[in-house]
């Protein structure tokens, strides 16, 4: 089991996939896999996106910069949204940024996050990397990195990876484990190239699961097959 998480979310678990905003199904399905992860002493870092609020066709008339900035501020509307979700639920949480000066966010010092840790808060990364031309996955790693998690966790709609395209070929096979040099070698998109360059150099280990398959979060932290495992060489 693992014992320290690194939570990588897309910002559609709160709306439902294709969807704008906040639905109070998919928010009370993932308030349930999150409050039974933390009901079994995990400590969980949660980096989310913001797909629900803003999507790349939207903002492709606006520069890359001012496009990443516009996503890393829907990063944070999401983590405060989710901090309070997760509290009236009766979990403790934080949201921490680097970014901004705000009375929902605590400042982004390492001393302070293990302390939230210890003390069993989910501890939610808002605002990305801060920087532009980087993506939620990298903010993940580099989370992911910070705080010595055991494991990134990337939850998706799809169970894992899989040798080609299921959507295109109803034969494809789903990988269960694989090494990052595998992964390199077969051409598998796992995540984009910064974020998994990272986590390889950082030996991290990363698992892809399908969120939306209940108890999937869980049944991969206490190591039971689920998803593709991509393991350090």
């Amino acid at each position: 089991m693992y014992k320290r998480v690194l939570l990588k979310l897309s910002g559609e678990v709160l709306s439902g996939e294709g969807n704008k905003g906040f639905a109070k199904e998919k928010i009370d399905y993932l308030i349930g896999e999150l409050k039974s992860v933390v009901e079994h002493g995990i400590e969980l870092g949660i980096v989310i996106g913001a797909g629900n609020l803003f999507r790349g066709v939207e903002l492709s008339s606006l520069s890359s910069k001012s496009a990443d900035q516009i996503g890393m501020l829907g990063t944070l509307i999401n983590s405060i949204y989710l901090k309070e979700a997760l509290t009236n639920s009766g979990i403790k949480a934080v949201a921490i940024s680097s970014s901004v000066n705000s009375p929902s966010f605590e400042p982004h010092q390492y001393n302070l996050i293990e302390r939230y840790f210890s003390t069993n808060h989910v501890v939610i990364f808002g605002g990305g990397t801060t920087l532009p031309f980087f993506t939620t996955d990298t903010a993940a790693a580099i989370r992911a990195i910070e705080i010595s998690a055991d494991v990134l966790i990337k939850a998706t709609k799809v169970d894992g990876v899989y040798d080609k395209d299921p959507k295109l070929y109803p034969k494809a096979t789903r990988i269960g484990k694989i090494t990052f040099s595998e992964a390199i070698e077969k051409g598998l998109k796992i995540m984009d190239k910064e974020a998994f360059s990272l986590c390889q150099r950082y030996k991290k280990p990363v698992i892809v699961i399908n969120f939306f398959i209940p108890n999937s979060l869980l049944s991969a932290i206490i190591g039971e097959k689920t998803g593709t495992l991509v393991l350090p060489d």
